[in-house]
């Protein structure tokens, strides 16, 4: 028996184009707020409407989560507190396996050993992360004057 792509949960799949469209939409509703936070009128279970109030930084983290669910990228959320596995963190980067364990030898990013197995908080993986786009970003502008005085 086939389940529809709904009966999967959001994680494991692409998002379908109704959902793409809901996010689209509720991330549209979020955008229009002026405050930065937004208040939601939900209905529960016992179809008894309820208000919800988000702060600016759930409403903008929110935002970013529809952003992609509405562009068609599956999303997986990460707490910081969570220990990663090396191909985990190498997914996150974007990097491969053996490139971020040289990254590890070289103690570029901090880690754990758990048996034979190294372990990577989330938290310091994105701290890494974070400062390895910051230098990116930094010699990209370098790059864009450099250009600019040639022209």
């Amino acid at each position: 028996m086939t389940l529809p792509a709904f009966a999967e949960l959001l994680g494991s799949r692409l998002p379908s184009a109704t959902e793409m469209a809901a996010a689209n939409q509720l991330r549209q509703v979020l955008a229009s707020q002026a405050s930065g936070g937004a208040t939601l009128r939900v209905l529960d279970g016992d179809k008894t409407p309820t208000e919800i109030t988000l702060s600016p930084g759930l409403s903008k983290l929110l935002m970013e989560l529809l952003r992609h669910v509405g562009s068609g990228d599956a999303v997986t959320l990460v707490p910081v507190s969570q220990m990663l596995t090396t191909q985990q963190a190498a997914d996150i980067l974007n990097v491969s396996r053996p490139f971020l364990i040289s990254l590890l030898e070289r103690r570029d990013i901090p880690f754990e050993m758990v048996g034979r197995h190294r372990r990577i908080k989330a938290e310091d993986l994105f701290a890494y992360k974070r400062a390895r786009d910051g230098k990116r970003d930094a010699a990209l502008s370098a790059l864009a004057e450099m250009d600019a005085e040639y022209l």
